[in-house]
């Protein structure tokens, strides 16, 4: 099995060349020189940002002389090209399908509240802990007082049950695999509010509410609104950048990270 990989690597170059060493030469060449031109601009970089003057130039012409040999020899001798493309393209589809399996697996190391947010969420879980997950826009009065009646109406709430807003900020999507911390917020007096930055608004929801039903032992509640717009659209948007269509992947985690469905946070989407 650890012979695989290599295998499959010389296959294909046989199969793209045709098994012909000179053409395998060429996309030889083509690699080395590209590896030398990245060298050269990076070293002129180097000396330009340094201030050295005299060098920038004398490495700037080598670069050239590099670049053009490169552009030259690639025309000529397009198999490079090829078989660099190929492996650019291989690359790129393992890391999307890696990127896919792994979409929805608690990527959360751990989860570290303030004094302020342990406080309320110790607080809600006297009674049935209900969550707001809220994307922070304007962060004023009517905002959160009409997403609290938006979510009466669409769940048929008794207009008595008691909220604490979730907001994430998504920082790097590229970054798979972090610690969470969350703050807590006392907004226009009455409002309390969970702060978190994250790398995936999905995930770190379920982590917060995964937590929070360990600290208690209750059974969190998490209120969500349908995203707008086409679901295929919003799921490219989670896939790629952390956010989109954040209810049904927030509910498709806890489900991968609690198999056991009376024990899991529940979601309710509106």
């Amino acid at each position: 099995m650890r012979h695989a990989t290599p295998l499959r690597g010389i296959f294909l170059v046989t199969w793209l060349f045709d098994a012909n060493v000179d053409k395998q030469g060429g996309a030889y060449a083509t690699g080395v020189l590209v590896l030398i031109c990245s060298a050269a601009i990076a070293v002129t970089i180097a000396a330009r940002k340094a201030g050295q003057r005299r060098w920038s130039v004398a490495f700037g012409l080598i670069a050239a002389v590099f670049l053009y040999t490169t552009v030259v020899n690639i025309i000529e001798r397009p198999d490079g090209v090829k078989i660099g493309a190929c492996f650019i393209a291989g690359i790129i589809l393992v890391s999307l399908l890696s990127r896919l399996g792994r979409a929805f697996e608690l990527r959360v190391t751990q989860v570290e509240l303030d004094g302020t947010a342990e406080r309320f969420i110790r607080d809600i879980a006297q009674g049935v802990p209900r969550y707001i997950a809220n994307e922070p826009d304007r962060r004023d009065v009517p905002e959160y007082c009409e997403k609290i009646e938006q979510i009466h109406e669409d769940n048929d709430l008794t207009g008595t049950e008691d909220f604490v807003f979730v907001e994430v900020t998504v920082t790097d999507p590229s970054e798979f695999e972090a610690g969470l911390t969350v703050r807590g917020e006392l907004l226009h007096g009455r409002y309390r509010v969970l702060t978190v930055e994250s790398s995936s608004v999905p995930n770190a929801l379920a982590a917060l509410l995964l937590h929070a039903r360990d600290l208690t032992s209750t059974r969190p509640h998490i209120y969500f609104e349908w995203t707008e717009g086409n679901p295929f659209a919003n799921f490219l948007r989670f896939f790629l950048f952390g956010q989109g269509e954040i209810a049904p992947v927030t509910r498709e985690v806890l489900r991968e990270a609690e198999p056991d469905r009376e024990l899991r946070p529940r979601v309710h989407v509106g």
